[in-house]
């Protein structure tokens, strides 16, 4: 594991101190972050913090209407767990409504879409029961950003302006707010949400009406949140509102105050994989991070030392690799408190031995999951080998700077583009570690519920209509999410938080970065930008669920000799811009060392520490 590639490059240094580092996919973020460290607060602190500024400042990633698993590793406890910030499936989704209506998928925006909000509850969780600090030090710079003002990223307009035409004709709330004085925003001017401020002032302010207890304050917000007027501003516009979808047919919601009060986060046990030195760990399998896991089972057996990280036999062989691990995820994989999913199997030398045999020196362009007796459920396949505009017309769901291949975001009808996610990664002077990929209730995901300031999630898109699969959509279930947040042990210490923005692609940039990191030498920041790839090999997750069978996509700066090599081996390669894969950010624990590295794709993405 001592290969050096000529070609490295950085376009920043690899952040190092021993204080804390925080990275993030805004800079505004990481300072807060940052910051909360300064001022004494832990690693959980700081993550709570920097996830409420990061709905504030990256309104199209993410937003208080969405989801989040989040990682941590508390030194005090000594192992790493996961805390569920997935909200479930309402009560009234079922299949039958959605057959009733003539659906044949849960429409990817609207306000068919959402599972109840997830992300407030499991930041208050991870307050109370890992961080040390009280409700007003991690709210007030999100509400500080939201009322004042923060610099828009030409993202966050090229968003709003793909939309423009649904806000002005179907969702005028969202209108009222993005469209300001009726006009389309400015890059680098200050947007102001004063009505998302209030709405988090009013928790705090509830919150604190309590008493000056910490624990009190917090389980006062969660009350509010789950139970007071949060839940009933939702309620009444779910019940109240027909609103346009990626069907051009208006639907009411059926989230309601009840699902709202029935739901709370959850603390779980992390799957994990053994590679080497390494044990990589993850959410279960109600997230597709397994598929991650599943890659490095099939990879074990191959000889990457060596390789060139940007060369046609390590590209082959990581793509090979998830094509199999994905053809598992979309047949296996489901909310284990409903379906028994075979983990065990899936990860096990024998299972994977069998698997790996079924990657030769030649593209497979077929889906090829493997057969567990009594396991699994059918893939309904929407394969097509045309242009991604056509493949994704209409859809929402989670793309990323790959998916661009302009300096435009893609425009679909309806008005609808698709959204994306944000992740962070910190670690403090103690050594507690977080990882975090919030994601949903992004502002093209529905319409903003004028009272509250943000709008409801699309999560729900992801179930399957089926009752047989495990993945079938049902009242209480987890969607299986594509939100994978990662970490890492080395040789039985915690040494590694990473992730990365993309829906589908998270799980296959999230390995690229390891690999280069543990076979090329690669220290973070180079692993972060070295030339990157995805396949679009599978179905995707989200509406409308389709497959382009062969097909990669790599960035230009991939050398032309690799890419022919590629194609020779029956890859239908496709090559997007020289920066445009991924949004991965990184923090690691080496000794007394503390790292950091975060994408420079986007222009947004720093890590900070000292």
């Amino acid at each position: 594991m001592s290969f050096v590639n000529p070609a490295r490059f950085t376009t920043r240094p690899e952040i190092t101190g021993t204080f804390g580092v925080v990275a993030s996919t805004h800079w505004v973020a990481t300072a807060v972050g940052m910051g909360v460290l300064e001022r004494g607060g832990n690693a959980f602190d700081a993550g709570a913090a920097t996830a409420f500024t990061l709905q504030v400042v990256e309104p199209h990633l993410n937003g208080p209407g969405g989801d989040v698993p989040l990682m941590v590793h508390d030194v005090k406890r000594g192992k790493t767990e996961v805390i569920c910030g997935q909200g479930v499936a309402p009560a009234g989704l079922t299949i039958e409504y959605c057959k009733a209506l003539g659906l044949d998928l849960v429409p990817g925006t609207g306000l068919l879409a959402p599972c109840v909000p997830g992300t407030f509850d499991a930041y208050m969780l991870l307050l109370r029961d890992y961080g040390t600090l009280k409700l007003r030090d991690v709210l007030e710079p999100a509400i500080g950003y939201a009322l004042n003002g923060y610099p828009l990223v030409e993202r966050v307009v090229a968003t709003i302006r793909t939309v423009e035409t649904l806000f002005r004709e179907h969702w005028p709330t969202s209108a009222a707010l993005y469209l300001p004085g009726g006009n389309l925003p400015t890059v680098g001017a200050l947007f102001k949400n004063p009505v998302m401020a209030q709405t988090y002032q009013r928790i705090l302010t509830e919150a604190e009406s309590v008493g000056s207890d910490r624990i009190a304050q917090i389980e006062k917000a969660r009350q509010v949140w789950s139970q007071g007027f949060i839940a009933e501003a939702i309620d009444t516009f779910c019940r109240t509102q027909e609103v346009m979808d990626v069907t051009g047919t208006p639907h009411r919601g059926v989230l309601s105050g009840d699902d709202m009060a029935r739901w709370q986060a959850s603390v779980e046990a992390p799957a994990s994989f053994d590679y080497g030195r390494y044990t990589v760990q993850k959410p279960g399998a109600w997230c597709q991070g397994i598929a991650t896991l599943q890659q490095l089972a099939l990879l074990k057996g191959f000889n990457l030392d060596g390789l060139d990280p940007a060369g046609p036999e390590f590209i082959h062989l990581q793509v090979e690799a998830a094509k199999l691990a994905f053809a598992d995820r979309d047949t296996f994989l489901g909310d284990p408190d409903f379906v028994d999913v075979p983990l065990d199997t899936l990860l096990s030398e024998a299972y994977n031995a069998e698997r790996r045999k079924l990657i030769t020196d030649k593209a497979s362009h077929d889906q090829r999951p493997g057969v567990i007796p009594g396991y699994g459920g059918a893939v309904n396949l929407r394969a097509t080998t045309g242009p991604r505009a056509a493949v994704t017309a209409g859809g929402a769901g989670e793309p990323t700077v790959g998916d661009i291949r302009s300096a435009e975001l893609e425009v679909f009808p309806n008005g609808v583009t698709k959204g994306d996610t944000v992740h962070f990664d910190i670690i403090d002077r103690h050594g507690n570690m977080i990882a975090a990929t919030p994601s949903g209730g992004w502002l093209q995901s529905s319409p903003i519920i004028p009272e509250l300031g943000f709008c409801l999630g699309s999560r729900a898109q992801m179930f399957m209509l089926d009752e047989k699969h495990p993945a079938a959509l049902g009242p209480g279930r987890r969607p299986r999410t594509t939100l994978s947040p990662t970490m890492a042990l080395r040789d039985g210490k915690p040494y590694l938080a990473w992730g990365s923005p993309g829906g589908d692609q998270q799980d296959q940039w999230i390995p690229q970065m390891f690999l280069r990191h543990v076979h090329a030498g690669m220290n973070l920041q180079e692993a972060i930008d070295a030339p990157a790839w995805h396949t679009e090999h599978f179905p995707t997750s989200f509406w409308p669920r389709t497959s382009r069978p062969g097909v990669v996509v790599v960035e230009g700066r991939v050398s032309k000799e690799t890419i022919a090599e590629l194609q020779k081996r029956g890859h239908i390669v496709e090559i997007g811009p020289d920066w445009s894969e991924g949004r991965l950010v990184a923090a690691a624990k080496d000794g007394d060392m503390l790292r950091a590295g975060a994408n420079p794709r986007g222009m947004q993405g720093y890590a900070a520490g000292r």
